[in-house]
C-alpha cells in the first residue's frame, strides 16, 4: 500500500467516523428544548453479516391482490423475502420525510437511493441547464438516503456521446465536486456505477480491459465521499471481475448484482450465465470487502423476491 493510499484511508476512516458520532449524538440527546420529536431516524440492518443482501425497490410490485401498496408495505414484502434491505432505485417520487416514515414503518432498512433521471438530464451534457437539472436530481437522492438512514447514493455520471471523452469528463467531474460537501454533511458517499455509457472503458474494444480508467476518475476527486457502485455483471462483457474488483480495492463501497453469458451476450439471473463467481469471491475476499451487494434483475411477489435471495447467498457463498 502506498502512502497515499494509506493517507486516503485514514481520511475516508475519520471522515465515515465522524459522520457516525455526529448521527449518534443526535439520537442520544433527542430534540433540543422547544423542538418536536423527531420520527425515529433508522432502523438497524442485522448486525454481524459481513455481505448484507438488497433488491432494488423497482423489482418490488406496486401492487398486491389488485391493492396499490404503500413505499412501507413494498418495504415489507423485500422483508418477507429475507433481504436485508432495499435500494430506494425510485427515489425520485418520494420526499426524504415520506422515505423516513416508510422505513419507521415497515422495519426494512433502506441502505442508498437512485434517481434514473441521470440517463436523460446528465452531468455530461454540454447543455449547463441539464447539468444543473442532474446535480439537483443527485442532491434529493443524498438527502433520501440520509432521511432513511442510508449510506450512499449511486449516480451514473454521463454519457460519452456528449462530447470528446477530457471535455465530458470534467464536465462531470465539476459537477460532482459540487457536491461533495452535501454528501459530507449528510454522511452518503457519491458512488459511481460502471453502466454501458461508452465511459472509462472501449465499447467495441475486446473483452480483457481494465478498470485503470474508472480508478483514476474517482481518485481525481482526492475525496472519501467518491467511490465505486460496482455492477458485477455489467462489465464481465468487458473485462475480468476478479481483476476490477482487486483494482477498485476500498474504492470499491456497494455491489450490484446479475449475471452475464458472453457466450449468449445477455443477462442472466445471478449464478446463470458464464460469469466466474468463484473469481468474484476470491477478490472480495482480497479486498476485505464488507457492504451491500444489491439484486438487479427481473423482480416480482414474495416468492420471486425469495428465490433471488437464494441465488445471491449461493453466488457469495454465504
Amino acid at each position: 500500500m502506498t502512502e497515499r493510499d494509506t493517507t486516503w484511508n485514514r481520511r475516508r476512516f475519520m471522515a465515515l467516523g465522524a459522520a457516525s458520532v455526529a448521527g449518534t449524538a443526535a439520537l442520544v440527546a433527542g430534540p433540543a428544548a422547544g423542538q418536536a420529536a423527531e420520527p425515529a431516524p433508522v432502523v438497524r440492518p442485522p448486525e454481524g453479516k459481513r455481505i448484507l443482501l438488497s433488491c432494488k425497490l423497482g423489482m418490488i410490485p406496486r401492487e398486491r391482490n389488485g391493492q396499490k401498496l404503500t413505499l412501507a408495505e413494498r418495504l415489507s414484502l423485500a422483508g418477507e423475502a429475507g433481504l436485508d434491505g432495499v435500494d430506494l432505485d425510485q427515489a425520485a417520487e418520494f420526499t426524504p420525510e415520506q422515505a423516513r416514515e416508510a422505513v419507521a414503518s415497515s422495519g426494512i432498512f433502506v441502505h442508498n437511493a437512485i434517481n434514473h433521471a441521470h440517463w436523460s438530464q446528465r452531468l455530461t451534457s454540454a447543455n449547463e441547464e441539464e447539468r444543473a437539472q442532474g446535480r439537483a436530481n443527485i442532491e434529493h437522492c443524498l438527502r433520501v438516503s440520509h432521511a432513511a438512514g442510508g449510506s450512499g447514493v449511486l449516480i451514473v455520471v454521463g454519457r460519452g456521446g456528449d462530447g470528446p471523452a477530457d471535455e465530458i469528463a470534467e464536465r462531470c467531474r465539476a459537477e460532482i465536486k459540487k457536491l461533495i460537501p452535501l454528501a459530507a454533511s449528510l454522511g452518503q458517499p457519491i458512488l459511481i456505477e460502471n453502466v454501458w455509457n461508452q465511459m472509462f472503458y472501449d465499447h467495441d474494444a475486446p473483452p480483457e480491459q481494465s478498470a485503470d480508467r474508472f480508478v483514476e476518475f474517482v481518485d481525481s476527486f482526492n475525496s472519501p465521499w467518491v467511490g465505486m457502485y460496482y455492477d458485477i455483471g455489467n462489465h464481465w462483457k468487458y473485462g475480468q471481475p476478479g481483476d476490477w474488483i482487486r483494482a477498485f480495492g476500498y474504492r470499491c463501497v456497494k455491489l450490484d448484482v446479475k449475471g452475464f453469458s458472453r457466450a449468449a451476450n445477455k443477462f442472466t439471473d445471478i449464478g446463470e450465465g458464464d460469469l466466474p463467481w468463484d473469481q468474484v469471491r476470491k477478490a472480495l475476499d482480497d479486498i476485505g470487502f464488507a457492504g451491500w451487494a444489491t439484486a438487479e434483475v427481473g423482480g416480482g411477489d414474495v416468492a420471486r423476491l425469495t428465490l433471488v435471495r437464494q441465488q445471491m447467498e449461493k453466488a457469495f457463498g454465504l
